[in-house]
C-alpha cells in the first residue's frame, strides 16, 4: 500500500482519515500562502425566535392552521380544554397566496406561499385593527410541523422567518413540533407548550374525530335528498364536539349526539354517481380552499362522490416508516452508531433494544387503529377501512422503492394501484403543488407505468399554483365524463347480474328503509356506490341464502382469504411488470454531421449535429 508523508504514517492513502488529513494540511498551506488567519471561522446562523415559556402562556395566543376546517376547529377546542389560548386561522385563500408571493422567496411550492402568506395576512389584519406590532409579536406564537427530505417542507420555518421579518414582524415565534418536544428550555424555565401525553391525547382525538366527520360528510352529501342538509348537520356537529373539547365534558356523549344529528339526513343512493379518489401531496389534497381550487366541492357539484384521504393514514405511514427503518438498520453488520460517533446517525440503534422498539411501534399502531375505529363507529362511519401500510408498500415497491422518502413517498403509487386493481373508485385525481419535487416525480413519472399496466385506469394529475382554475376545472370535467360512463356501465352490469330493474331496486329499498339509512354502507364490489347497493339488494332478496352465506363466511373466513389472494395477485402482476420494464435496454446515438446538400434534400428536418437520441430496445 502507498503511505503518505511522515505525519500520516500507518494510514492507508485511500482511507477517509488520510484524505481528511491531506485536505486539512492543504488548507493550512493555502491559508499561509494567502495570508488568511488559521483559526476556524464561526459559521453564521440566522437565529429563529422560538422561546415560549410557561410564564408567557396566560397572555400568549397560539395560532394553528394547515389541515381541514374541522381539524383546525377541533384542535383549537382541544388545546383550549387543556389550558391554552388557541386561535385557528381561516383556510388559506388567494389573498393569502398574494401575501406569500410578496414576502416569500421565489421558486417556492404552493403550500409554502399559501401557509406562510396566511400567517402574515392574519397578523397584518391584527395590525390594521389597531394592535401594535410589538404586542402582536409578544402575544402570539405560531405552531406548525417540520420535516426533512427531498422537499421544501423542510425549509418552511426559514420561509416563515423571512416573510415575517420582511412584513414587519421580526421576532415573531414559529414553533416546530420536533423543536418544542422537551419540558425545559435552555434557560431551565418550563416551556409554554408542553409536548406531554395530555397534549398528544388531545390532538390525536381532535384529528381522528375530524377525519371521521369529514369522511362521513363526503360519503353522505352526494346522495342527500334535501340539498344542504348534510352541511347543516355537519356544522351543528362541529359545534357539539368543539364544546365538549373546550369544556372537558364527555366526548362519548358528544359523538352520539353527532350520530343522531347526522343520522337524520335522508339519502337516495340510487342516484348514479362516479366515485373519485383524491391522492397526492399531503397539503394540496387535504386543504379545502383555494390551495387546490376547492376540488372536493367542485367534484361534488359536477355530480361525483369524493373519496378523501384521512390524516390518520399519515400517522400510520409515519409508524410504518419507523418500523421499516428499524428492521433495516437492525440488519446492518457491526454497531449502528449514534450521531456522536464519526459516520454515525441520529437514527442509529446503538444502545437501543430493537425488540422493545418494534413492540412499542406495533402497539402504537394497534392503539391508533382501535381508537379511530371506535370514534368512527360512534359517529356512524361504518365499514371505513384504514389502509394496510404493509400492503401499500409491497404493491408499490416494484415501481417506487420504499427507501425513497419525501412527500407521500411510495403511497401515491400504491394507492393508484389499489384504486384500479380493486375497483375502489372510478377515477383517481392526483393533486400536487406546482413544482412539488417528490409528488411531481411520482405523478408525472412513475404513474405512467401504472396506467400502462392498468389501461382501464382513469388517472388525472393536477398541478396547483393558485392560478389557472378554469384550465384545471376543464381537465377534471373531461376525465369525469369518462368516469360517469364507467359508473353507469357498472350499474347496468349489476342490474343485469341480479336480474332487476332500477325501479324494482327502489321498491325493495322502500320496504327495507335500513338500507337507505345515511350510515349504511354496502359491501364493496364496484367503484360506484350505487352498483354496490344493487348487488346487496340482489343478494338480500333470498334471505335464507343471504344469511347462510354470512354464516359460512364468518366460519370459513372466505372473504379474508379472497382479499389475501387478490393482494398476492396484484403483487405478482406489479413485480412482473416491473421486471419487464427493467429488462428494457437503451442505447444512445449521436447524430452525425450533415453537409448542406444532405440537409437541403432531407425528407425530414435534420437532427442538430451532436445531439443525442435515446433508442429503447425491448
Amino acid at each position: 500500500m502507498t503511505i503518505i508523508n511522515d505525519d500520516l504514517k500507518g494510514l492507508d492513502a485511500l482511507s477517509v482519515e488520510s484524505i481528511e488529513a491531506e485536505l486539512a494540511k492543504f488548507e493550512q498551506e493555502e491559508r499561509a500562502r494567502l495570508g488568511l488567519p488559521n483559526q476556524t471561522a464561526k459559521q453564521w446562523i440566522d437565529e429563529v425566535p422560538r422561546e415560549f415559556l410557561a410564564s408567557q402562556r396566560a397572555h400568549t395566543t397560539i395560532l394553528v392552521c394547515g389541515l381541514t376546517m374541522a381539524h383546525d376547529l377541533f384542535i383549537q377546542a382541544a388545546l383550549r380544554g387543556i389550558g391554552y389560548n388557541v386561535r385557528a386561522m381561516d383556510v388559506p385563500d388567494n389573498d393569502a397566496l398574494q401575501y406569500g408571493r410578496e414576502y416569500g422567496n421565489r421558486g417556492q411550492c404552493n403550500p409554502t406561499y399559501f401557509t406562510v402568506g396566511n400567517l402574515v395576512k392574519y397578523l397584518d389584519g391584527l395590525r390594521e385593527q389597531g394592535m401594535k406590532t410589538e404586542d402582536i409579536v409578544k402575544n402570539h406564537v405560531f405552531i406548525t410541523a417540520g420535516a426533512c427530505g427531498p422537499c421544501r417542507f423542510g425549509t418552511y420555518v426559514t420561509e416563515y422567518r423571512k416573510a415575517l421579518r420582511d412584513s414587519g414582524f421580526d421576532g415573531f415565534r414559529v414553533l416546530l413540533f420536533q423543536q418544542t418536544g422537551g419540558l425545559k428550555q435552555a434557560t431551565g424555565d418550563e416551556v409554554g407548550l408542553k409536548m406531554d401525553p395530555q397534549f398528544f391525547w388531545a390532538v390525536i382525538r381532535a384529528v381522528m374525530i375530524g377525519d371521521a366527520m369529514n369522511a362521513l360528510g363526503y360519503r353522505i352529501r352526494p346522495y342527500e335528498v334535501e340539498a344542504g342538509a348534510t352541511d347543516r348537520a355537519i356544522e351543528k356537529s362541529k359545534g357539539i364536539v368543539s364544546e365538549a373539547f373546550a369544556t372537558n365534558s364527555s366526548l362519548v356523549k358528544a359523538l352520539y349526539k353527532v350520530r343522531k344529528e347526522i343520522g337524520a339526513v335522508k339519502v337516495d343512493r340510487t342516484k348514479v354517481k362516479p366515485k373519485v379518489g383524491i391522492i397526492g401531496e399531503f397539503w394540496a389534497m387535504t386543504t379545502e380552499g383555494d390551495g387546490n381550487y376547492g376540488l372536493q366541492r367542485f367534484l361534488e357539484g359536477e355530480g361525483a362522490e369524493v373519496d378523501i384521504q384521512v390524516v390518520t393514514a399519515w400517522l400510520l405511514y409515519m409508524l410504518w416508516q419507523s418500523k421499516y427503518d428499524t428492521n433495516k438498520r437492525a440488519e446492518l453488520r457491526g454497531t449502528d452508531q449514534k450521531q456522536h460517533a464519526e459516520g454515525g446517525s441520529k437514527f442509529g440503534l446503538e444502545g437501543v433494544d430493537v425488540r422493545k422498539r418494534m413492540v412499542s411501534l406495533w402497539a402504537g399502531e394497534k392503539v391508533l387503529r382501535t381508537l379511530f375505529q371506535t370514534i368512527a363507529n360512534a359517529i356512524g362511519l361504518k365499514h371505513f377501512h384504514l389502509a394496510d401500510m404493509d400492503e401499500v408498500a409491497q404493491v408499490s415497491h416494484a415501481f417506487y422503492d420504499n427507501n425513497l422518502r419525501g412527500g407521500e413517498g411510495h403511497m401515491e403509487v400504491g394507492k393508484l394501484i389499489q384504486n384500479v386493481a380493486y375497483s375502489k373508485v372510478n377515477m383517481t385525481l392526483s393533486v400536487k403543488p406546482f413544482g412539488c419535487m417528490p409528488s411531481s416525480s411520482v405523478s408525472d413519472g412513475i404513474q405512467s407505468f401504472i396506467t400502462e399496466l392498468y389501461p382501464q385506469a382513469i388517472f388525472l394529475p393536477i398541478e396547483t399554483n393558485g392560478d389557472g382554475a378554469v384550465n384545471v376545472y376543464s381537465r377534471v370535467q373531461m376525465q369525469l365524463f369518462k368516469a360517469k360512463q364507467v359508473a353507469a356501465r357498472e350499474v347496468e352490469t349489476a342490474l343485469a347480474e341480479v336480474g332487476m330493474t332500477i325501479d324494482e331496486v327502489r321498491a325493495y329499498l322502500a320496504k327495507h328503509p335500513e338500507l337507505m339509512h345515511p350510515f349504511h354502507k354496502s359491501p364493496h364490489r364496484s367503484g360506484s356506490t350505487t352498483a354496490d347497493l344493487i348487488y346487496e339488494v340482489g343478494a338480500r332478496r333470498n334471505k335464507l341464502a343471504y344469511w347462510r352465506g354470512k354464516v359460512v363466511d364468518l366460519v370459513t373466513r372466505k372473504t379474508q382469504k379472497e382479499e389475501r389472494a387478490a393482494h398476492q395477485h396484484v403483487l405478482s402482476v406489479a413485480r412482473k411488470a416491473a421486471e419487464k420494464t427493467t429488462r428494457k435496454k437503451s442505447i444512445v446515438k449521436t447524430a452525425p454531421e450533415q453537409d448542406e446538400h444532405e440537409v437541403e434534400h432531407a425528407e425530414r428536418p435534420p437532427i442538430p449535429a451532436g445531439r443525442k437520441s435515446l433508442n429503447v430496445i425491448n
